[in-house]
């Protein structure tokens, strides 16, 4: 077979000079089409649990909120259609997403960085929450929730970070102090929002990362250690935390705290959990929807599904959940560059905390926190950067398709 193999050429060194001349103005005349465009085919197991979940989840967030939606809005297809609108423009994104190089996320790393800290710090003072909170922001017939960005701004600085410093993250200081130091931003600001679920999500999204980039484990050990700590007082001393917060942790303690306000919601999401049952009392049937559970469409939509579909349908539900992190993982795993793996284990850790908090709270397990489901809960913004951080991971898989073929 050695006369179908034809032997290395040999340059000689002008040659070499001119071929290196020519690459060299090649990319002096800026990004080609083959550098934002990205070839290869979607992870498809991937991208059809994505639509399996968006599609559950669309269908229960009709059956939970109708009635909501029409004793407080008029209309029994409000929240549905809303959410629908932003579904179908993000599966649209997702697509596009899908196909674009995500190692151009890059070069907008400080833009991005700068326009989020700056509607972090634009929700504070102009927001159309009342009370304490401080969480959304209106965008002409839109309400825009910063936080929802910030998830995502921080995988993508925290992941370019590691990756670029790959070799000293075992140091104190690269591989815990500055990473602890972007997180600490991010989760202070939002923590001003009177926003503590985002604020515990976007902590583990950071720590997620900081742990697969390769900080020293022993110090990260230590790091866990110490927010365990923190978390034993501040469960011990409830009045430490901001007012709503500290009686979130009192109502939790104290099963009959407040059962009219405080204790009302989680009351009743155990009710419709009991209800449903082994097989739930069938869908669109639940009780606790109406008016009962209050705002079922949002943060307590899990407990209509158990309420609905019973014990088997919440436990295939999470199934889901869990194959499409798993496969998330196997995706970043077969990714040779760090960035692009990085990016997906902070988009997957991201679903699936949020996922286990969401379910936590629903059960009672820990403090209401009023963080939503993915896929589920309703919320344009929430929905469609949901979508759009799927579209990444599916950019990224196109990379390592092309990689493993």
């Amino acid at each position: 077979m050695s006369e179908f193999i034809e032997p290395p050429k040999r340059y000689s060194q002008p040659q070499r000079q001119e071929t290196e001349q020519k690459v060299v103005k090649h990319k002096s005349k800026g990004i080609s089409k083959n550098d934002i465009f990205t070839l290869g085919g979607i992870d498809i197991p991937f991208f059809a649990i994505t639509i399996a979940l968006l599609t559950i989840g669309l269908v229960m967030l009709f059956s939970a909120s109708y009635p909501y939606a029409l004793q407080n809005e008029g209309d029994s297809y409000h929240f549905f259609n809303r959410q629908l609108i932003f579904a179908v423009l993000g599966v649209a994104a997702m697509l596009f997403v899908s196909k674009i190089n995500y190692k151009l996320l890059k070069l907008i790393i400080k833009p991005l960085w700068i326009v989020t800290y700056g509607l972090l710090a634009l929700v504070l003072v102009y927001h159309t929450n009342n009370g304490d909170f401080k969480r959304w922001i209106q965008v002409g017939p839109i309400t825009l929730q910063p936080s929802d960005i910030a998830k995502f701004t921080i995988i993508v600085v925290l992941a370019a970070y590691v990756a670029k410093y790959s070799n000293q993250m075992k140091s104190p200081i690269w591989g815990i102090v500055v990473p602890l130091i972007i997180i600490g931003s991010f989760c202070g600001l939002i923590y001003l929002e009177h926003h503590l679920s985002c604020t515990i999500l976007v902590f583990c999204i950071g720590a997620s990362i900081m742990f697969c980039g390769g900080s020293d484990w022993r110090l990260f050990a230590l790091g866990v250690g110490v927010m365990a700590a923190i978390v034993a007082v501040v469960i011990l001393n409830p009045e430490v935390l901001m007012n709503y917060a500290g009686e979130r942790i009192t109502a939790w303690l104290d099963k009959g705290f407040d059962p009219k306000g405080l204790r009302w919601q989680t009351n009743n999401s155990l009710y419709a959990i009991g209800s449903g049952g082994l097989f739930g009392v069938g869908l669109g049937n639940s009780k606790q929807k109406f008016l009962y559970v209050s705002e079922p469409q949002n943060d307590f939509i899990f407990s209509i599904v158990c309420e609905e579909l019973g014990f088997v349908g919440a436990a295939l539900i999470i199934l889901l959940f869990a194959l499409l992190f798993i496969r998330g993982i196997q995706i970043a795993m077969r990714t040779n560059d760090k960035f692009g793996s990085l990016l997906v284990i902070g988009i997957v850790s991201q679903v699936a905390v949020q996922t286990i908090l969401n379910i936590m709270v629903v059960t009672d397990t820990i403090p209401n926190t009023g963080i939503s489901l993915p896929f589920f809960s309703y919320g344009g913004t929430a929905i469609m950067m949901l979508l759009f951080e799927m579209g990444v991971v599916l950019s990224v898989s196109r990379k390592s398709s092309q990689v493993n073929n």
